[in-house]
């Protein structure tokens, strides 16, 4: 297959295009992204075992019409459709998700992957490879750009995740020089919005819940550790813009993320303020091999994509606590 496919996302496919491919489609990000391929009048195809993703994040995109859910796991080569591109974000996400089922994660991200870029061999179409800042480990560069190869624990409790995505990317990679599959990797910073699931232990959905439930905020270690938080909404801008672009040099990879760093502790203030809670903090160990900093470097995707992210983090938090403060409502209800 010729490594310059000519997949471009326009708005308005006919019924007869192939529809797009989304693994792991019932995520946080995953269901985001079908969302807006439908509202571009793509149809869809979803892929998700529901081990972390759930059915209600895809509750209007099913009541489209255009949007069918194959409930499968990847990693046991189910018969993907011919697509006119693959979005790949199959793999537990969340550190409670990926350590609660190391083996699946390692597994999808090698074995699935692996799946998925036959797929695109068949269908001679783009793949978009979710990965992710993790590959970073706990970095000595900062901001970090693509070039930096990471400093990650391959054995630590965080390395099925890690790693596993650090081996879909190469052999992603090797399919890309040795069949030539235009696939193109995204390097996922810390993204936040609706739809998270309230205890997938990430900081944003930890503090946004705590403060919901008038509990003390967790503060792991000293809080002086940053992340970069980007919105759902400007990310899935990204890996849109990253199936539909020429393509880049050696398929990226590219950073996807927000370049701003806050601290722990400043999030912590800024989710007090949003849900009108005076700020309460408790101090916890630090997990293992929890990274220091994380920001990246996004000058490739400037360059590349003419991505940035645009939703200020106060903006982003007020979306979604409404939307945790709704579905927690839902749940002390039933």
């Amino acid at each position: 297959m010729s490594g310059t496919a000519t997949t471009v996302i326009e708005t308005g496919a006919s019924a007869a295009s192939p529809p797009f491919v989304v693994t792991g489609g019932a995520g946080f990000v995953g269901s985001h992204l079908v969302d807006s391929l439908l509202a571009a009048g793509h149809r869809v195809v979803v892929v998700d075992n529901l081990v972390t993703g759930r059915e209600k994040n895809l509750k209007s995109a099913l009541d489209s019409g255009r949007c069918e859910i194959v409930r499968a796991d990847l990693s046991s080569s189910p018969d993907l459709p011919r697509a006119q591109g693959i979005f790949h974000l199959a793999s537990p996400a969340s550190p409670p998700g990926y350590q609660r089922h190391p083996i699946e994660t390692l597994w999808v991200n090698a074995a699935g992957t692996r799946n998925v870029l036959e797929a695109a061999r068949r269908s001679n179409c783009r793949v978009v490879l979710a990965s992710t800042s993790e590959v970073y480990g706990d970095p000595e560069v900062h901001p970090q750009t693509e070039t930096y190869w990471g400093c990650v624990n391959p054995v630590g409790i965080r390395s099925c995740y890690d790693e596993g995505k650090r081996y879909a990317e190469a052999l992603s990679m090797a399919y890309r020089r040795v069949h030539g599959v235009d696939v193109r990797i995204a390097r996922i910073f810390n993204t936040y919005g609706p739809r998270m699931d309230p205890n997938d232990g990430r900081v944003v959905s930890n503090f946004v819940t705590q403060a919901l439930e008038n509990r003390p905020l967790s503060v792991y270690g000293s809080g002086s550790q940053t992340r970069s938080f980007c919105y759902v909404s400007d990310l899935v801008r990204g890996l849109v813009a990253l199936m539909a672009v020429e393509p880049i040099p050696e398929g990226g990879p590219v950073n996807l993320g927000n370049p701003k760093e806050t601290t722990v502790t400043e999030l912590a203030k800024i989710v007090a303020e949003i849900t009108g809670v005076r700020l309460q903090t408790r101090t916890d160990p630090s997990p293992a091999d929890d990274p220091r900093r994380r920001c990246p470097d996004i000058s490739r995707a400037r360059k590349y994509l003419g991505w940035s992210p645009e939703v200020p983090l106060a903006d982003g938090l007020r979306a979604t606590v409404d939307h945790f403060r709704a579905e927690l409502g839902r749940a002390v209800a039933a």
